[in-house]
């Protein structure tokens, strides 16, 4: 592994540059760690959240899209939650989406993706999970009652 991605304080800034996420490979199988990201961030004001996945019509009372062309606005943020061999044609999707940010969720780990978006302009993070970093960055909150694990006697300073 030699791709080494951007910083905290960087995927810190990318989150708080975001305004709509899209969610590649969400899920309605409530085990599936996409469906827990999708509940976690519908419970955020921050961020638009729209769901992509050509097998379901809607998700937690919201409209799903067959594709990120099919959305009715550009995402920032696609957060993505598919197999390793497709994540080069999704690299390309969000490309052509005219995404910021192109983000691999954890377990996921694709460096001529990464390569390929960075090159197309993108900020591209992987391994990671855009929940647990939300979190993170926003100081412990319990959002949505979720409890984060972060124990912090600061204020929430993600705004």
């Amino acid at each position: 592994m030699t791709w080494t991605g951007p910083s905290a304080a960087r995927r810190r800034e990318i989150l708080l540059d975001t305004k709509n996420v899209a969610v590649v490979g969400a899920s309605a199988n409530t085990a599936r760690p996409s469906y827990f990201v999708a509940t976690y961030l519908l419970s955020s004001t921050r961020y638009q959240i729209y769901f992509v996945n050509p097998r379901l019509d809607s998700l937690l009372g919201e409209p799903v899209y067959p594709s990120l062309r099919d959305l009715p606005k550009p995402p920032d943020l696609v957060s993505v939650f598919r197999k390793h061999d497709d994540l080069p044609a999704v690299a390309e999707e969000v490309i052509d989406a005219g995404a910021r940010t192109l983000w691999l969720q954890l377990g996921l780990w694709h460096e001529p993706v990464a390569e390929r978006g960075e090159a197309a302009g993108l900020n591209v993070v992987m391994n990671r999970c855009v929940k647990i970093e939300h979190a993170r960055f926003a100081g412990g909150l319990h959002l949505a009652g979720f409890d984060t694990g972060v124990v912090s006697s600061r204020r929430n300073t993600f705004r």
